[in-house]
This record gives structure tokens, C-alpha cells and sequence, in this order.
């Protein structure tokens, strides 16, 4: 690991190598922001499933075989997109923001021409690029993004919880997509991260109920902290029974997937009633063995939900109103030089006991 060097043409970051490869080093500034993209001083980022997925199994999504059709990258890449910090610099043609503004940023880089882009649907786009994924991210002191990405941080808004926007938004866009819940049973299988947050998203859409299936002692507390009715053991119990004893027999209205492994794909589908809902929000490294007669049988619907596509307003709201409380979900905070003992390998060695581990480049 190499000394920070305070000057005006270096900055630290923490690079993707490989798998088991990451390593905070001396790497250039990003240059002055293109036309229509801004550069941003990083406050917080925090550790997400996807850069722990990368650092474990990886690559993933970050493109090693031939160039980014977007942005260009391929191979090393800085990790990190679940960031807030304050416009250092504008490129040019940027408007309405200024040097010293506040902001977080969605992480979707996409064309804006392809039928996706232009139909509301960005996190769909053809070329779609995930910052700190298929292009340099905010693990680093400074990270170039799209100003179209941009959203202001309110006056007096916590700034921690601006790393926090981001997987909130992955749990409200999943909720989203399984459309009105309102005073129906909901439940949410898995509560990491991204758990936590549908848990806390389906709470303010009205859900009647919110059951979730977790197995770990410290993430059943954080479950019913941040607003769960009632947390299910699978390995103590069979939880498709219990859930339909506790909806006299029918099952739940709709599940969230949010672990993203091959046998709770399946469990999400048949925790719900016919005609039911499973939303499925967790990242799959391997297949599942599933017969589809059981969704033709039973009129079940199974929906993807990738990302978000513009929630994070909604998300910034409710936390400035006090609606979400980002409090329970941040477990650690740590310095970019600690990101690898203290981030990632903590996470893979404990991950029951954590959920947000969030990370300061530089000065805040």
C-alpha cells in the first residue's frame, strides 16, 4: 500500500485487480469533467453486496474480456457507487449546479438514445454502465460523473445518509415493481443490506404485514428494528408453512428476493399465494433448478428489478422528513486505507454482523 501523496495530480483509490485482488493505491486525478459531466469530492461511499460480489467472485460485471461499449473500461477499475460529496469541478455546458453543492448521484450511466433510455426505463439501457462497475467509481477522493446523474442534498441532510440513498433506492424501485401493497402481507427473504432497506421501503408503501426470512441472530434484530412485523428462522422452521398458517392457509401477496441464491429464488416463489407477486432484487451467481409449471399452475408472477430509475428523490425526501431512518443500517466506518482489512475482508469473515460498512476517502 502506498503513502497518500498530497498533490494536485495524484489521489488514493481502491482498485479491482482481480478476485481477492483489491488495492488502495496512488492513481491519477480523474481530468477535468467532460462536456455535461461534473467532478465530485467524495464524503462517503459505502460497501455494497455488488463490490463484495466483485471482490469475492469477481469479475462479474465489471468487464475484463473487451472494452465498455459506454465508457470504455475494461479490467482495473475503481470500485465504489453508493456515494455523496460536493461538486468540485463542472464540465462544460453544466447548469443549475455549482462548485460546493451537496450531492449524491445515481449510479446508472447509460446512452439516453436506445428505446429503453428513451422510454423511461434507463437502468434497462443497452449499454447500460454502473459507476465503480464499468466505469472508475467513488472509492477515491474525487470520481467524474454525468451531471444528468445529479441530486441535491438538502440543507441539514446527514451527511452519512447520503451514502445510503442509493441502496434505499434499490429497495424502493423493487417495491415499485410489484406495484400497490397496501395493507397486504409482504415477505422480504433475506436482511442484509438491500433486505433491510425493501423491509424499510414496503413499510412506507403501506404493506399490512412485512415477515422476513433470515437466519442470522444480529440481522433478525436489525430486521424488526427497522420495521419488520415478524422475523422467521428457515432453518428453525419451514417457513412456507408458517407463513401460509399465518395468512390462513393462502400465502403471502408478494416476496422479495434480496440474496440472490439459487434455492431462496424458489423459496421467494413459494412463500406467495396464486396469483401472487415474487419481485426479484438479489444478484444470482449461479442458476436455479426450478419446474415453470408452478407458474403456470398457479398464475404466480415472477418480476426482476434491476436497480432504479429515479427514486432517488423519493428516497432523499424521506430521509430528510424523517420517514427513513438510516440509523440501524450502518454498522462501520472506516478510512479508504482500512477498505480491505477492515471493509471487505470484514464483511466476507462476518458479514452476519454487518450491514453498511461506509468508507471516507478523503477529508469530509
Amino acid at each position: 500500500m502506498n503513502a497518500r501523496v498530497d498533490d494536485a495530480t495524484t489521489m488514493q483509490a481502491a482498485v479491482w485487480h482481480g478476485r481477492h485482488d483489491i488495492r488502495v493505491e496512488q492513481v491519477p486525478l480523474p481530468g477535468p469533467p467532460p462536456a455535461g459531466w461534473v467532478q465530485i469530492r467524495v464524503h462517503w461511499c459505502g460497501i455494497c453486496g455488488s463490490d463484495l460480489h466483485e471482490f469475492v467472485a469477481g469479475p462479474v460485471f465489471i468487464p475484463v474480456d473487451r472494452p465498455h461499449p459506454l465508457t470504455g473500461l475494461k479490467g482495473q477499475c475503481i470500485l465504489g457507487h453508493e456515494f455523496c460529496g460536493e461538486i468540485a469541478a463542472l464540465g462544460e455546458g453544466v447548469s443549475g449546479w455549482a462548485p460546493g453543492d451537496r450531492v449524491a448521484a445515481d449510479a446508472c450511466q447509460h446512452c439516453g438514445r436506445c428505446a429503453y433510455c428513451t422510454g423511461g426505463h434507463y437502468n434497462l439501457c443497452e449499454n447500460l454502465a454502473f459507476t465503480g462497475l464499468m466505469n472508475n467509481g467513488a472509492f477515491a477522493e474525487r470520481v467524474n460523473v454525468p451531471a444528468e446523474l445529479l441530486y441535491r442534498l438538502p440543507d441539514h441532510f446527514p451527511t452519512e445518509a447520503g451514502a445510503l440513498i442509493e441502496p434505499l433506492a434499490v429497495g424502493m424501485h423493487a417495491v415499485k415493481q410489484a406495484g400497490s401493497i397496501v395493507g397486504q402481507t409482504v415477505v422480504v427473504v433475506g436482511a442484509g443490506t438491500i433486505g433491510l432497506c425493501t423491509i424499510m421501503a414496503a413499510r412506507a408503501a403501506g404493506a399490512g404485514r412485512v415477515i422476513a426470512l433470515e437466519m442470522s441472530a444480529a440481522r433478525k434484530a436489525k430486521a424488526q428494528e427497522v420495521g419488520a412485523t415478524l422475523v422467521l428462522d428457515p432453518s428453525q422452521c419451514d417457513a412456507v408453512a408458517e407463513v401460509k398458517r399465518l395468512t390462513d392457509g393462502y400465502g403471502a401477496h408478494v416476496s422479495f428476493e434480496c440474496i440472490g441464491h439459487r434455492d431462496t429464488a424458489k423459496l421467494a416463489v413459494d412463500v406467495i399465494r396464486k396469483a401472487g407477486k415474487a419481485v426479484l432484487v438479489g444478484i444470482f451467481e449461479e442458476p436455479s433448478r426450478f419446474n415453470f409449471f408452478d407458474i403456470v399452475a398457479t398464475e404466480k408472477q415472477v418480476i426482476g428489478s434491476l436497480a432504479y430509475a429515479g427514486e432517488f428523490a423519493d428516497v432523499i425526501a424521506f430521509i430528510a422528513d424523517g420517514r427513513f431512518d438510516v440509523t440501524p443500517l450502518i454498522t462501520g466506518r472506516i478510512e479508504l486505507a482500512d477498505i480491505v482489512g477492515r471493509g471487505f475482508e470484514e464483511l466476507v469473515a462476518h458479514k452476519d454482523r454487518n450491514v453498511k460498512i461506509i468508507v471516507r476517502p478523503g477529508a469530509a
